[in-house]
C-alpha cells in the first residue's frame, strides 16, 4: 500500500440534534463571534440570541450570493472592527466558503489576491486563521471539512480557490435537521454536486483507500437518497444526503476532483450560473468522456455499475448509465447549460481555462479543449 495523508477539520459533530451544541461549543472558542449568514439573519438568530444570553458580542454578517473579492473584504473589514476572535458560518456552501476566507485573512498581512490560485500568487497564509465554526444548511459543497475557499474575482471572470492546510474549520457541525424542507431546486442542485464530489475523488489520480472508503459507502447512498427526496420530504433521506455531503468533503479535500468542477468553476465566474446545478448538468457527459479516454477504465466502470443499480439496471455500461442519470435529471427539474444563461462563448472560454484549473490536475483522463468543448455541447 503506497503511504498517503489525510486531512481533515479538527472536529465533526455529526447527526440530528448536533446542533444544539453549537452555543457553548463556540463561546469557548472566544468572546466576540463574527456570524456569517446568509441573505437573512432569521435562520441563525436563536444561535445569535444563545452566543449572547453566554456573553458573547456578537456581529452579524450576510452573504447573499456566492462570494466574490468584494464581499470578503467587507467581512474581513467588518470582523476587524467588531474584534471578532472566532468566525462561525451557517448556512450554505457559499455562506460556508466566505466564513472560511474571513477567518482566514483577518490576521493576514498580505493583500487577499496574493493568496488567491490562477489569478493571484497562490502564497499560503502568513498568518494563522481565526478559529472557524461551519454549520451547514444544505447538503452539497462539503465545505465545512475542506481547506479551501471558492471565491470569483469579476475583473478575470473566473471563480479561483483560496487555500491552505489551515483553513480546515476548528469545528463542524453537521446536523441534518438544518437541511430540512430545504427547497426542492437547491435540494436537487446541490444533492448531485455532493454526488459529484465522491464520484470525482473516486476515479481521481490522487485517490487512496481513506478517501476510497468514504466514496465506495457514499456513492449508492447519495444516488438512492437524492432519488428518495426528488419523490417527497423524506428526513431519512436528509440524513443520508448530509452524510454523503460530509464523505464528499473530506475526499475532494484529500484526493481531489476532476473534469466536472474543472468546467465548472471557470462556467461559474463566467456566467454566474449556480455552481451545484452546472456540477449536475455536466456529470454524466464528463463520465463518459472520461470512459472513452481512460486508460484504465475500471473505476468508471465500477461507478456506472453504482448508477445504473439505482436506476435498476445493474448490468448497465457506463455510457447507459450516465444516459439515465441525466435524463432522470433533466426530469426532475436540472436545468441545461444553456438554460442557466451558459452560451457557446462561455464553453469555449471555459474549455480553454479549464487546464489552469487545481480540479483538472486529478481526471483520471487527459480531456482536451475540444473534448471539453463536446462535453458541454452535450450538457446544454
Amino acid at each position: 500500500m503506497s503511504p498517503f495523508a489525510f486531512a481533515t477539520a479538527t472536529e465533526i459533530l455529526f447527526g440530528r440534534g448536533q446542533a444544539s451544541a453549537a452555543p457553548d461549543r463556540v463561546a469557548a472558542l472566544g468572546q466576540s463571534v463574527l456570524l456569517v449568514h446568509g441573505a437573512s439573519p432569521a435562520r441563525s438568530a436563536d444561535l445569535r440570541a444563545q452566543l449572547e444570553a453566554r456573553g458573547c458580542r456578537v456581529s452579524g454578517f450576510a452573504v447573499a450570493d456566492e462570494p466574490d473579492m468584494a464581499l470578503i473584504e467587507a467581512g474581513v473589514g467588518a470582523a476587524r472592527e467588531a474584534g471578532a476572535g472566532v468566525v462561525v458560518a451557517m448556512g450554505g456552501g457559499s455562506v460556508i466558503d466566505a466564513g472560511k476566507a474571513i477567518a482566514a485573512l483577518v490576521p493576514a498581512l498580505r493583500p487577499m489576491l496574493d493568496h488567491l490560485e490562477v489569478v493571484g500568487q497562490g502564497l499560503p497564509l502568513d498568518r494563522a486563521p481565526l478559529p472557524f465554526v461551519a454549520m451547514p444548511t444544505t447538503a452539497g459543497t462539503g465545505a465545512e471539512v475542506t481547506r479551501n475557499a471558492v471565491i470569483g474575482v469579476p475583473a478575470h471572470r473566473r471563480k479561483v480557490s483560496l487555500r491552505d492546510a489551515r483553513m480546515l474549520p476548528r469545528l463542524a457541525i453537521v446536523d441534518p435537521a438544518l437541511t430540512d424542507v430545504c427547497p426542492r431546486r437547491i435540494t436537487l442542485a446541490s444533492g448531485l454536486d455532493a454526488i459529484t464530489q465522491v464520484i470525482e475523488p473516486y476515479v481521481s489520480t490522487r485517490a487512496n483507500p481513506m478517501t476510497d472508503a468514504l466514496c465506495r459507502d457514499a456513492i449508492p447512498r447519495g444516488l438512492a437518497a437524492i432519488r428518495r427526496l426528488m419523490r417527497a420530504e423524506d428526513p431519512g433521506a436528509r440524513d443520508e444526503m448530509a452524510w454523503v455531503s460530509l464523505c464528499g468533503g473530506m475526499a475532494l479535500a484529500n484526493a481531489g476532483l476532476g473534469g466536472v468542477h474543472g468546467l465548472a468553476g471557470p462556467l461559474g465566474g463566467l456566467t454566474g450560473a449556480p455552481h451545484g446545478a452546472i456540477c449536475g448538468a455536466l456529470l454524466p457527459h464528463v463520465l463518459m468522456a472520461n470512459r472513452r479516454e481512460a486508460v484504465d477504465p475500471t473505476r468508471l466502470d465500477q461507478v456506472g455499475r453504482w448508477i445504473g443499480t439505482a436506476f435498476g439496471a445493474e448490468d448497465a455500461t457506463l455510457d447507459r448509465a450516465a444516459g439515465m442519470l441525466a435524463d432522470w435529471s433533466r426530469e426532475a427539474g436540472l436545468p441545461r447549460l444553456s438554460e442557466m444563461g451558459i452560451g457557446a462563448e462561455a464553453q469555449g472560454l471555459a474549455a480553454d481555462a479549464a487546464a489552469s484549473s487545481s480540479s483538472m490536475k486529478a481526471n483520471p483522463a487527459p480531456l482536451s479543449p475540444d473534448t471539453l468543448r463536446a462535453v458541454m455541447r452535450a450538457a446544454g
